[in-house]
């Protein structure tokens, strides 16, 4: 095992981002629900503004994370696991 290599487990580099994530999916989820789309557009790019609003301490590059991720999450049908 290489010395940067972390045991089997929690690989959470940051734990105040999953925190935020698990509170960010609640806002964001809708955004990402296709009976909430427009014309046939989802509404991904008031995502990135609902989740700054709701956390303006974030960085640009955060906000972008949570928001891939949480697409992601939904798309695959799961829930975010709580901090």
């Amino acid at each position: 095992m290489s010395s940067d290599a972390r045991p089997e487990g929690d690989r959470r580099t940051n734990p105040r981002m999953r925190e935020v994530f698990v509170q960010a999916y609640d806002i964001l989820e809708p955004f990402f629900d296709p009976k909430n789309d427009w014309g046939g557009h989802g509404h991904e790019h008031l995502a990135y503004r609902a989740l700054h609003e709701a956390f303006p301490e974030l960085s640009g590059e955060q906000v972008f994370i949570i928001v891939t991720a949480a697409k992601r999450v939904f798309g695959s049908g799961g829930k975010p696991a709580p901090a």
